[in-house]
C-alpha cells in the first residue's frame, strides 16, 4: 500500500495539537505514578515540524527531552461522541516527536506551553497510515537516539486506549479536521545533546505498514533568554524526570529508607517490642488488627506500597474495573521488597486478590500482600513463597463488591492509616506501621529493651524476684549495666 506522506499541507491542517501526559504502563511504572483518567495538555500548532528539520536546544537550557509517540490526526469533527464511534473520525496515525525543555517546566505551572511549544518541538511524519487499515491496538512504536534504540512498546495495554482519547477531549471541545493527538510516550525517554539525530518509527504489530522514520537533528541555540521572561533552571529532579532515572542522570542513588542494616535491625527484634516502644512515642493506633496469614511462621519487614478500593456501583465498575485497572497496575508496580497493602474496607464478601495476580506479585519480588478484604484461590494463593494477610478466603470475584480505585495514597486497613513508604512488620503476633522517619531511632531502643530483657529473664532463671526487677530499680541498673559490659 503506497502511503501518504505529511507535507506542509498536513501541517497547515492542524488548528491545535492535544497531548495526553501518561497512557504507557512501562512509563506509569518508571514515572511512580498511574492517573485513573486522562489529562491533557496543548502545544502550538506551530510548533509541528516535518521530518528531517532540526530542532534548537534553546540557549542556556541543559535537558532537551524527547518522547516518541503515535499521532492521531482527525479526519472529521468529532464532538460528543461515543467510544465504539470515535475511531471513525480518526484519518491517520503516524510517527511523533514530543520534544520539550526541562528547563523550563517550573515556569509553566503545569501548561507545558514554554516547556513543549517551542519552534519545532513537535515533528511529525514521515508517512500517513489510514487508520481504517489498522487495529489501533495494535500498534508498535519504536524511537532510536543515535542509532540505538531506547523505545519499543505496542499499544496493546494502553491506560487509556485511543478511541477512549478521542471521545473524551470531544465531551468539551470540537476536535476538527487535521486536529493532531499525541498519545503517550512509553518508558525509555530521555534527554538529547546538540548533534544528536533522533528517529521514531509507528507501524502495525507485523510489520505491514510503517510511517519509516521520522528524523529529527537537535542543534544548538544562540539567542539568549530575555531578562524579561522566565530563564532556564534545573534542578536534580528535573534531571530524574528527563533522563528516566537518577543513575541514567549521573547522579548519586538516593539511600532507600529501608537500607539493609535497618532492615535486617528490624527482623532481629519482636514484634511485641515494636509494638512497645511505638506506644511509649504515644503511637497507639500503629496495627493492622484482624487478619490470618497464609505464611504464619515468615516474618516480613517491607515497604509499602498501597491500593484503595471503594464501594462497587454498577456505572462506576464499567469504566474502572475491566482492562488494566488500579488493582492490575498496583500488582504489575510492586517493586522488590514492598509490601502492597490493600484497603477493603474490612469487606468480607468478596476476593481482592487471586491466585494470578498473588503470583505476578511474588514473581516481581513482593515481600506480602496484605489485604482486610477476603482472598480468592485460597489453596493457591496459600501455597506460594510470598505471604499473603487476609481477612478470610471468600470465591466471589473483585466486582460483587468493589472497584479498584486508586494506588500509592493513604489508605485505611485493618483499622490502620497506611501510607507509601512507611515500613510494615509483620509475622504471627501481628502487623505494624512503622513511621519511616522513626523506624533508626526506634528499633536502636528495641534493641536496647531486648538486652534488657535477656538480663532479667537470667536473673529471674537464677531464682531472684521480680520486685525491683522488672521493672529494674536503680541496684538492679546497675548490675545490668556490668552484665551487658561483659556481655557486648
Amino acid at each position: 500500500m503506497a502511503l501518504e506522506q505529511v507535507n506542509g499541507d498536513t501541517l497547515a491542517a492542524a488548528r491545535k495539537v492535544v497531548a495526553v501526559h501518561i497512557n504507557y504502563p512501562s512509563r506509569a511504572a518508571q514515572r511512580g505514578r498511574t492517573p485513573a483518567q486522562p489529562s491533557y495538555f496543548l502545544k502550538p500548532s506551530s510548533s509541528l515540524a516535518l521530518g528531517g528539520s532540526p530542532v534548537e536546544r534553546p540557549a542556556g537550557c541543559e535537558l532537551l527531552g524527547y518522547e516518541g509517540e503515535i499521532a492521531l490526526v482527525i479526519g472529521k469533527a468529532a464532538r460528543r461522541v461515543s467510544i465504539e464511534d470515535a475511531w471513525s473520525h480518526v484519518a491517520a496515525v503516524t510517527a511523533s516527536n514530543d520534544l520539550g525543555v526541562y528547563d523550563l517546566r517550573y515556569a509553566d505551572k503545569g501548561s507545558n506551553l514554554r516547556s513543549k511549544g517551542g519552534d519545532g518541538f513537535t515533528p511529525v511524519g514521515p508517512a500517513l497510515i489510514p487508520a481504517d487499515a489498522v487495529d489501533p491496538s495494535k500498534l508498535r512504536i519504536r524511537t532510536w537516539h543515535n542509532g540505538d534504540l531506547v523505545q519499543d512498546d505496542t499499544t496493546e495495554d494502553l491506560l487509556f486506549p485511543f478511541a477512549r482519547l478521542v471521545a473524551d477531549l470531544s465531551q468539551l471541545l470540537t476536535l476538527e479536521e487535521g486536529d493532531i493527538i499525541l498519545t503517550g510516550t512509553p518508558a525509555g525517554a530521555s534527554v538529547a545533546a546538540p548533534g544528536d539525530v533522533l528517529e521514531v518509527e509507528v507501524g502495525t504489530l507485523d510489520g505491514s505498514l510503517t510511517t519509516g522514520r521520522l528524523a529529527t537533528t537537535v542543534e544548538q541555540g544562540t539567542t539568549a533568554f530575555a531578562d524579561f521572561g522566565a530563564q532556564p533552571k534545573v534542578d536534580d529532579l528535573q534531571r530524574e524526570e528527563a533522563y528516566g532515572s537518577r543513575e541514567a542522570a549521573g547522579l548519586a542513588a538516593v539511600e532507600p529508607v529501608l537500607t539493609p542494616e535497618l532492615k535486617a535491625k528490624l527482623e532481629s527484634v519482636a514484634t511485641a517490642t515494636l509494638s512497645s516502644q511505638m506506644r511509649k512515642r504515644g503511637l497507639n493506633n500503629v496495627s493492622i488488627d484482624g487478619l490470618q496469614a497464609t505464611r504464619p511462621d515468615r516474618r516480613v519487614v517491607g515497604v509499602a506500597r498501597t491500593l484503595r478500593y471503594v464501594p462497587n456501583r454498577e456505572d462506576l465498575f464499567k469504566t474502572h474495573g475491566g482492562g488494566f485497572n488500579a488493582q492490575k497496575k498496583a500488582i504489575d508496580s510492586v517493586n522488590e521488597g514492598e509490601i502492597l497493602v490493600m484497603e477493603a474496607r474490612g469487606e468480607k464478601g468478596t476476593g481482592t486478590v487471586g491466585d494470578i495476580l498473588a503470583l505476578r506479585a511474588q514473581v516481581r519480588g513482593a515481600a506480602a500482600i496484605i489485604t482486610d478484604g477476603g482472598v480468592r484461590d485460597y489453596s493457591a494463593v496459600a501455597g506460594l513463597e510470598m505471604p499473603t494477610y487476609f481477612a478470610n478466603p471468600h470465591p466471589a470475584v473483585l466486582g460483587r463488591r468493589h472497584i479498584p480505585w486508586d494506588t500509592d495514597i493513604t489508605i485505611a486497613c485493618g483499622g490502620a492509616t497506611v501510607q507509601p513508604g512507611d515500613i510494615i512488620v509483620a509475622d504471627s503476633d501481628g502487623i505494624l506501621v512503622i513511621p519511616p522517619a522513626i523506624a533508626e531511632e526506634l528499633v536502636a531502643d528495641c534493641i536496647q529493651q531486648e538486652k534488657e530483657e535477656t538480663f532479667i529473664f537470667e536473673m529471674v532463671k537464677q531464682g531472684n524476684s521480680v520486685d525491683g526487677l522488672y521493672p529494674m530499680n536503680s541496684e538492679w541498673q546497675a548490675r545490668y549495666k556490668e552484665w551487658a559490659g561483659n556481655n557486648e
